[in-house]
C-alpha cells in the first residue's frame, strides 16, 4: 500500500479528518429533517452501526430550525447539506451544526458567501465543497475536456472563493456515478490541493451493485493513499452504507472495527451446508465489536490450515464440524451445535 497522502487536518465535532487521523465513515439520513424524532432515531441507528459523522438535508427554513433540537440530542457530529440559499447555512451555524456541505459558487452574490464564511470562520465550522458530475456549471458542461477534468476545474473554482476569503477549513469531494471518472477526478485533485478528501461514488445503486462500484472506486483510491473520509452511497437503509464502508476499510487494513469474516467458496469436497452456515456465522457475530477474524471453512482436512490466520473458525465435516483457533482444532461438535459452541468459546476468550 502506498503512503497516505498528507493533507491538512480539520475537525467535524470531535472527529478529526485528514493528516494522521484514521479514515472516517459517514452516512446521510434519508428522513425529513423537519421530523426531529425520526431523524434522531436514524442518527442513533447509524451511531450503533459505527457511523462517525451524519449528514442531513436542509431544504428549507423549517429544516434549518429543526437542526437546533437535533444537534442537542445527536450522538454524532452533524453536517448540513445546503444548496443555493445562504440564509439556511447561516441559520444552521447559529443552530449549532458541526459542518456545512455547499458549493460557494452556487450561493449567489459574493456578499452572501462572505456572510457565511465570516460566521463559519468565527465558529470554526468546516465547509465541504461537494462537486457532483451531474450538476456542473453550464460553462463547464460545454467544455470539450474529459468529465473528470471538468469536475476538478469546478472544485478549484469553488475552493478559490473560500481561499480568497481567507478560509481554509475545507474538505472536498468529486463524485460521479461512473467509477473511473471518480477515480480520475480524485487522483487529479489530490495533487493540486492540501485539503482532506471525502470519497464517494454517487448514485452507486442498490446494495449489490452499489457496494461493488464503491469498493472498486473507493478501494482503488484508498490503496493509493488518497482519501480521508468516505461515504458508500446506497439505495438502501443508511446503516448498510456504514457496514459497507467499514468492510472496505477492513479489507485494506485501514480500520479494524468489528469482526472480519472469511469463508471458502465451497467445492466438491464440502460435506456440510456451508453457504447456510457462513451466513449464520455472520449474522450471529455481526454486532461483536472485536477486531478478530472468524472463518467458516467447508473442509475438515484443509480448512483449519488454510485459515490459520483466523482467530477462530469452523471447519465442516459429515453432519459435524470442528472448532479451531489459530489453525489448531480445539473441539469436535455435531453440526446443529456448531454456532452455539463457537459463540461459547469466543465469549470465554474475552471474559
Amino acid at each position: 500500500m502506498m503512503k497516505r497522502r498528507n493533507s491538512k487536518q480539520i475537525k467535524i465535532g470531535d472527529v478529526k479528518i485528514g493528516g494522521d487521523a484514521p479514515v472516517s465513515v459517514q452516512s446521510m439520513c434519508n428522513t425529513d429533517t423537519r421530523d426531529v424524532n425520526a431523524t434522531l432515531n436514524q442518527i442513533r441507528e447509524l451511531a450503533d452501526a459505527g457511523c462517525e459523522i451524519a449528514r442531513l438535508a436542509v431544504l428549507n427554513k423549517d429544516a434549518a430550525d429543526a437542526i437546533k433540537e437535533i444537534v442537542k440530542k445527536s450522538p454524532l457530529p452533524l453536517v448540513a447539506d445546503i444548496h443555493f440559499d445562504y440564509r439556511l447555512a447561516i441559520r444552521c451555524i447559529n443552530n449549532g451544526i458541526d459542518a456545512l456541505r455547499l458549493n460557494p459558487g452556487n450561493i449567489g452574490r459574493r456578499e452572501n458567501m462572505e456572510k457565511v464564511v465570516s460566521l463559519a470562520k468565527q465558529q470554526q465550522i468546516p465547509i465541504r465543497i461537494g462537486v457532483n458530475a451531474g450538476s456542473l456549471e453550464k460553462e463547464l458542461q460545454e467544455k470539450d475536456i474529459p468529465l473528470s477534468e471538468k469536475m476538478v476545474e469546478s472544485a478549484l473554482k469553488h475552493i478559490k472563493i473560500l481561499e480568497d476569503l481567507d478560509f481554509d477549513l475545507i474538505k472536498v469531494s468529486l463524485k460521479s456515478s461512473d467509477v473511473m471518472t471518480t477515480i480520475d477526478a480524485y487522483r487529479s485533485i489530490a495533487e493540486k490541493i492540501p485539503y482532506p478528501l471525502h470519497l464517494g461514488v454517487t448514485e452507486a445503486g442498490t446494495m449489490r451493485g452499489g457496494i461493488i462500484k464503491s469498493a472498486i472506486g473507493l478501494g482503488t483510491l484508498l490503496a493509493e493513499g488518497i482519501g480521508d473520509t468516505i461515504r458508500v452511497s446506497l439505495t438502501e437503509n443508511p446503516k448498510e452504507e456504514v457496514t459497507a464502508g467499514f468492510d472496505i476499510l477492513k479489507s485494506l487494513n485501514l480500520r479494524a472495527r468489528g469482526v472480519n469474516f472469511v469463508s471458502c467458496p465451497t467445492c466438491g469436497r464440502t460435506q456440510i451446508d456451508l453457504i447456510s452456515l457462513a451466513k449464520k456465522v455472520e449474522e450471529k457475530f455481526k454486532n461483536l465489536d472485536k477486531p478478530i477474524t472468524i472463518a467458516t471453512m467447508g473442509c475438515a482436512v484443509n480448512g483449519p490450515g488454510e485459515a490459520r490466520h483466523a482467530d477462530f473458525g469452523i471447519a465442516g465435516g459429515i453432519n459435524e464440524g470442528y472448532i479451531f483457533k489459530k489453525g489448531e482444532i480445539i473441539a469436535k461438535v455435531p453440526e446443529n451445535q456448531l454456532l452455539e459452541k463457537l459463540e461459547e468459546i469466543i465469549i470465554k476468550s474475552y471474559e
